[in-house]
């Protein structure tokens, strides 16, 4: 999976890690225990891992209700239909797991496929935090919070 990770941790564009985020630590993040999960997208045949998701509880105690879900694909497999899958896999074995919701905390406004994907797949914007990310390229951007029902 780390061939997926780093890239995306160094860009910096689209998670809120530090860029220098080690592997060892980006497993420890990474990788989720029961009821969350980790999961890969894989290619038939070739065994190639295309992208990677993972779900959790959003909070512990009287939130943990709510899940929280993040994905990675790698750049060389953009626009083939991953993410949404990686998505769709999450709604549904976070619903089996007994979650009732699923919240992204985090979504770069200037993200604006996922944006967009997340919108298709359900998800409403419900605040937009200004200026909460410092995107390498282009700036203090907003970060969106994001929610929907399973």
């Amino acid at each position: 999976m780390w061939s997926i990770l780093q890239p995306v941790i160094r860009e910096g564009e689209t998670f809120t890690w530090d860029r220098d985020t080690t592997e060892e630590v980006a497993r420890s993040k990474w990788v989720k225990e029961a009821p969350g999960q980790t999961f890969v997208a894989v290619r038939q045949g070739s065994g190639e891992i295309l992208g990677t998701g993972e779900f959790h509880a959003n909070q512990a105690g009287g939130g943990s209700h709510v899940a929280n879900a993040g994905y990675m694909v790698g750049a060389n497999n953009s626009g083939q239909g991953i993410a949404r899958a990686l998505c769709a896999y999450s709604l549904s074995e976070a619903k089996a797991a007994g979650f009732r919701s699923m919240q992204y905390n985090a979504v770069v406004e200037s993200n604006v496929r996922a944006v967009w994907l997340w919108q298709s797949m359900g998800f409403k914007i419900l605040a937009t935090v200004p200026e909460a990310f410092n995107h390498p390229e282009i700036g203090y951007v907003g970060l969106h919070v994001m929610y929907r029902k399973l």
